[in-house]
């Protein structure tokens, strides 16, 4: 899956997330940091050399934030896969590029946040806040000279496939295509990521 950098396990509860997945896929995240302003902290899982899960949900022990969480957090009753992050590198050309071809990413950002060991991790990306095509287009990100998240993040599981539903899906594929991105969209009732990992409790779907 050369082109994920990292699927978005969006949750009601952070540490309910974590505990879901630990049971599903038999390894356990590690937590990531907060995110200012934002009303989110995380938790990650290598899913690989250079892609991971990132289980995020609010931050109880941050102010409440004065604009609704990212990946509809606010209204989850349960754990949901609900983005998804491709890897770039000249955002600023690949955002412009997408415009010109019908599909607007979200604005090109800055984000970082604090690793518990103190370490300060910083990206460019294109805000997730766009939502494209319910979640199925992802948004991009770089992490330039920053250690990659999954270098450090608990190991043992793998990403063997990530596919996609959509009751419109050649819509979601014209998307895609004008990204250069493979992704396989099926006919389905409502929009859904489904991936496909590999870890000690054998090969398991997460969706």
């Amino acid at each position: 899956m050369p082109a994920v950098d990292h699927l978005v396990l969006a949750c009601p509860d952070l540490d309910a997330g974590i505990d879901a997945v630990a049971r599903l896929v038999g390894v356990r995240a590690s937590a990531g940091g907060s995110h200012p302003g934002g009303g989110t902290r995380n938790a990650l899982l290598s899913l690989g050399p250079s892609a991971y899960l990132e289980i995020i949900g609010p931050d109880r022990d941050a102010p409440a934030p004065d604009r609704p969480r990212l990946f509809g957090i606010d209204a989850l009753r349960a754990p949901r896969l609900a983005a998804w992050a491709a890897k770039a590198t000249d955002l600023d050309a690949l955002s412009a590029q997408a415009a010109r071809r019908g599909v607007r990413l979200g604005a090109v950002a800055s984000g970082s946040r604090r690793r518990p060991d103190g370490i300060l991790l910083a990206w460019r990306y294109t805000s997730p806040a766009a939502v494209l095509g319910d979640g199925l287009v992802p948004f991009f990100i770089d992490w330039g000279p920053t250690p990659h998240p999954a270098r450090t993040a608990p190991s043992g599981a793998t990403l063997v496939g990530l596919r996609a539903e959509h009751p419109e899906p050649a819509r979601i594929r014209k998307m895609l295509a004008v990204l250069n991105l493979a992704l396989t969209v099926a006919s389905g009732p409502e929009p859904a990521l489904i991936a496909t990992l590999e870890g000690p409790a054998g090969r398991v779907e997460l969706r």
